[in-house]
C-alpha cells in the first residue's frame, strides 16, 4: 500500500512519520550501503492506520476492519548482516527475530481496546528482492471481541498467507522508493 502523500497525513501523521525517520535512516544505510560495522538496529516505532486502510489491507484476507483507527508502538530488532545479505546476494531466506507489537484500537462502543501480538517474519529475497514473506502470527492479548478479530485474520494468514503480496511489495517498497526519500541521509555513510 503506497504511503499517503504529506498533504494528505494529519499533523498526528506527519509527527509520527518524522519521529520514525532515523530508524528508517539507519535501516536504508544497511541495506543499501553493505557496511558491517555499527552493529544490529534496534528502534521504537509509533505508526496509526486509519480504519479505511485497514479495510483496504485485510481485504485480501476477505475481512473488513469493524472499528476505527489503530494506533501501534513496536521494538523493531534487525541484524545488520540479514540487512546487507537481502540486497547482495542472490538469494536470502530470513528468519527475523519474534517482533511484539502494542496497539490501541479505536472503538465507537467500550472505548479504546488495547491489543498486543506476536510475530516472526521470514523473508526470502532473490537478486535484491523480497519475493515471498511469511508474518508468522503468534500470541495475541486482547478484549475477546478484538481478538476474535484477530484471530480470524491471523488463522487465515497463518494457513494461506494470504498478506504475502501486500507485505512483499510493502518491503519492496521500503528498500527501493521509500529509502530513496531519505537517501541524501544514509548513502555512503
Amino acid at each position: 500500500m503506497p504511503p499517503l502523500k504529506a498533504e494528505e497525513l494529519t499533523p498526528e501523521e506527519k509527527a509520527e512519520r518524522e519521529a520514525r525517520k532515523d530508524c528508517k535512516v539507519r535501516i536504508c544505510a544497511a541495506f543499501h550501503n553493505h557496511k558491517p560495522e555499527g552493529g544490529d538496529l534496534s528502534c521504537s516505532v509509533l505508526k496509526t492506520w486509519r480504519k479505511e486502510q485497514l479495510d483496504k489491507m485485510l481485504s485480501k484476507a476477505k475481512v473488513s476492519w469493524p472499528w476505527g483507527r489503530v494506533k501501534c508502538t513496536a521494538d523493531i530488532h534487525l541484524k545488520r548482516d540479514m540487512l546487507i545479505k537481502a540486497l547482495s546476494q542472490p538469494h536470502l531466506e530470513a528468519t527475523l527475530d519474534t517482533h511484539k507489537v502494542v496497539c490501541q484500537v479505536a472503538r465507537t462502543e467500550g472505548g479504546p481496546a488495547d491489543i498486543t501480538f506476536e510475530f516472526t517474519p521470514k523473508v526470502t529475497f532473490d537478486q535484491g528482492k523480497a519475493v515471498k514473506a511469511v508474518l508468522g502470527w503468534g500470541k495475541i492479548e486482547a478484549p475477546a471481541l478484538v481478538k476474535g478479530a484477530m484471530w480470524t485474520v491471523t488463522t487465515t494468514d497463518n494457513a494461506f498467507n494470504v498478506l504475502q503480496s501486500t507485505i512483499v511489495e510493502d518491503i519492496n517498497q521500503f528498500t527501493g522508493p521509500r529509502c530513496d526519500e531519505v537517501k541524501s541521509d544514509w548513502a555512503g555513510k
